[in-house]
C-alpha cells in the first residue's frame, strides 16, 4: 500500500461533532450542538437545548429522525465529554500522523487521499454504512481519475471504536468490499461490549459532587447503542450452555426487546458476510489488553452487575470492550489476526505503537518496531471529578514474563493538561502489585493521566486515561 490510495478515518460513538443548519441557512458547521467548547462542556450535556435531552423517535430503526441534525468533523484531541460509553479522546493525533506520511485531505483542487468521515453516531450502523458509501465511492472515483499511480487506487479503512462497525457494514453489506484493501480496527467491539449492556439496563448516569447527569431515556433510544450490546454469551445463566445466556436467550429488563433483536440481527448478519467472503480476513484488529475490563453480568432485580470475566478466567480487554468482544470473525482470543497493545480504550487511537502498527501496514514495510517490555499496567482512573474531591488513581502491575513479583518498581503518574503541560506527579510505593496516587488542586479542564516506569530503561508498559475535572459550584 501507499500513500496512492484512500484512506478514511472513522471516530467511535460520540466521536463526531454535531450541528444542525440554521433557520437562517446558516451551515450545521456555524451552529453545533455535540462539540468541545470551552467552559461550556455541562451546558453541552445538562442545557435546555442539549442535545443529550433529545430522544429519538421510538421505531426509528435505521432511519433519520428528521431532525435537522447534521454531522460535522471529527472531534480534537485537546477536549473530553464525559457521556455515554466512554469519555471522548480525540483523532487529531492520528489524523497528524497520517498526514506525515503522505495522505492528504482534499485541498487546492486536488483529490483527497484523507477523509476524516464524520457521521451521526445517536444512528444505526446500518444507517452510517450507506452514508459512507455515498461519501467514498465517489471519492475514490475523483482519486482514479487521475490515472498513472492512483488509476488503481483503492480503500483503507482506519476504524475506532464503532467507527470498526460502520465500516465493516459498509464493505460487507453495501459493495464496499469491491474497493477496500483493507480494514484496520482499533479497539471495534467486533461482537459487542458488556458496557452498553450494564449502560442500557441499569442506565446512564454520570454524577461529579453534588452535580448530576441522567442520559438514560436519550441512551435508550440509540440503535447505535443497541448495536453496540454484546454478541457473545454474557448473561450468567445455570440452565444456559456453559452457564452463560445471550441477550436474546433472556428477557432484558428496562430494555426494548424488539431493539435488542434488531442488534443481535446486525451482528449475526455481519458474521455471515464476512464468513462468506475468505476476503474479509484480510482485516486487522488492533486490541487493547490488560486493562481491567467488565465482561459478563448477572441480573437481578431489574438490574446489571458486571464481573471482570468468566468464572475464574479474566480475559481482561482495554477498560471498555473485553477481549472476547474486541475478537471476531469466529477467531480463538490467540488469533494471529489481533495486535494486542496495553492501553485503555479512548486512548488507542493516540498511542504511538498503535500509530506505528497503522503504519507499517500501510507502508507494507517494517519500521521502527517498539519493544514490547514485560510489566503490564492495569489502570483506574474515573472519568470526572470536581476539584474539590480531588483525582484518585489506582493501578495494579502484573509480574513480568518470568513471573517476578513488580513490588518495588519504581513507577510514575504524571497528570498533563490538554496542552500537554506536567500538572502534576507522583511516584507511589507499589506494594503486592498494587499501587495509588491522589491528586489536590488540580485546575478544571482536560487532563490525561499516565502511568509508567520512572526510568528511560523500565520495563513498565505505559498506560494513558482521561478525566475531566470540573470546577466546584459552576454548572454550565
Amino acid at each position: 500500500m501507499t500513500s496512492n490510495d484512500l484512506v478514511v478515518v472513522l471516530p467511535g460513538i460520540t466521536g463526531s461533532t454535531l450541528g444542525i443548519r440554521g433557520d437562517d441557512g446558516s451551515p450545521a458547521s456555524e451552529n453545533l450542538i455535540w462539540a468541545p467548547s470551552a467552559g461550556a462542556v455541562w451546558k453541552l450535556l445538562t442545557g435546555g437545548s442539549s442535545i443529550l435531552r433529545q430522544a429519538l423517535p421510538e421505531g426509528i430503526g435505521d432511519g433519520h429522525p428528521g431532525d435537522g441534525v447534521e454531522p460535522v468533523a471529527l472531534m480534537p484531541d485537546v477536549h473530553v465529554i464525559p457521556g455515554i460509553w466512554t469519555p471522548i479522546r480525540g483523532y487529531d493525533v492520528l489524523l497528524a500522523s497520517l498526514e506525515q506520511q503522505g495522505y492528504r485531505r482534499g485541498t487546492g483542487g486536488k483529490p483527497a487521499t484523507l477523509i476524516p468521515f464524520a457521521y451521526d453516531w445517536r444512528l444505526s450502523n446500518r444507517y452510517n454504512g450507506e452514508r459512507l458509501k455515498a461519501v467514498v465511492e465517489p471519492a475514490l472515483e475523483q482519486l482514479r481519475a487521475q490515472g498513472g499511480a492512483y488509476a488503481d487506487a483503492e480503500v483503507v479503512f482506519v476504524c475506532h471504536s464503532m467507527g470498526g462497525l460502520v465500516a465493516r457494514w459498509y464493505v460487507e453489506r453495501c459493495g464496499g468490499a469491491e474497493v477496500t484493501r483493507t480494514l484496520i480496527t482499533l479497539g471495534t467491539p467486533w461482537r459487542g461490549a458488556t458496557d452498553a449492556l450494564e449502560q442500557l439496563v441499569n442506565g446512564v448516569r454520570k454524577g461529579i459532587g453534588p452535580l448530576s447527569i441522567d442520559l438514560t431515556a436519550f441512551s435508550r433510544s440509540l440503535p447505535s447503542l443497541f448495536q453496540l450490546l454484546p454478541e457473545f454469551a454474557c448473561i450468567a445463566d445455570p440452565g444456559a450452555e456453559g452457564g452463560y445466556a445471550k441477550t436474546t436467550e433472556v428477557s432484558l429488563p428496562n430494555v426494548s426487546t424488539a431493539m435488542v433483536a434488531d442488534a443481535m440481527a446486525f451482528h449475526t448478519d455481519l458474521q455471515a458476510a464476512e464468513a462468506a467472503r475468505p476476503g474479509s480476513r484480510a482485516a486487522h484488529l488492533v486490541v487493547g489488553v490488560r486493562q481491567p475490563t467488565a465482561t459478563t453480568v448477572q441480573i437481578a432485580g431489574g438490574h446489571v452487575t458486571t464481573y471482570r470475566g468468566f468464572g475464574a478466567d479474566d480475559d481482561l480487554g482495554d477498560g471498555t470492550v473485553p477481549l472476547t468482544g474486541a475478537v471476531g470473525l469466529g477467531e480463538s482470543l490467540d488469533t494471529n489476526l489481533a495486535v494486542r497493545v496495553p492501553e485503555q480504550h479512548a486512548n488507542l487511537q493516540c498511542n504511538q505503537t498503535v500509530l506505528d502498527q497503522v503504519q507499517e501496514i500501510l507502508s507494507a514495510r517494517p519500521l521502527r518496531r517498539r519493544e514490547l517490555t514485560d510489566t503490564s499496567v492495569r489502570a483506574v482512573v474515573p472519568d470526572l471529578v470536581t476539584a474539590q474531591e480531588g483525582l484518585g488513581v489506582a493501578f495494579d502491575l502484573e509480574p513480568d514474563v518470568a513471573g517476578v513479583d513488580p513490588s518495588g518498581k519504581a513507577v510514575t503518574v504524571t497528570v498533563r493538561a490538554a496542552d500537554g503541560r506536567v500538572l502534576a506527579t507522583a511516584a507511589p510505593s507499589v506494594v503486592d502489585g498494587h499501587g495509588e496516587a491522589s491528586f489536590a488542586g488540580l485546575p478544571p479542564g482536560t487532563h490525561t493521566v499516565t502511568i509508567a516506569g520512572s526510568a528511560p530503561s523500565s520495563t513498565v508498559r505505559p498506560v494513558t486515561s482521561t478525566t475531566l475535572v470540573w470546577p466546584d459550584g459552576v454548572v454550565g
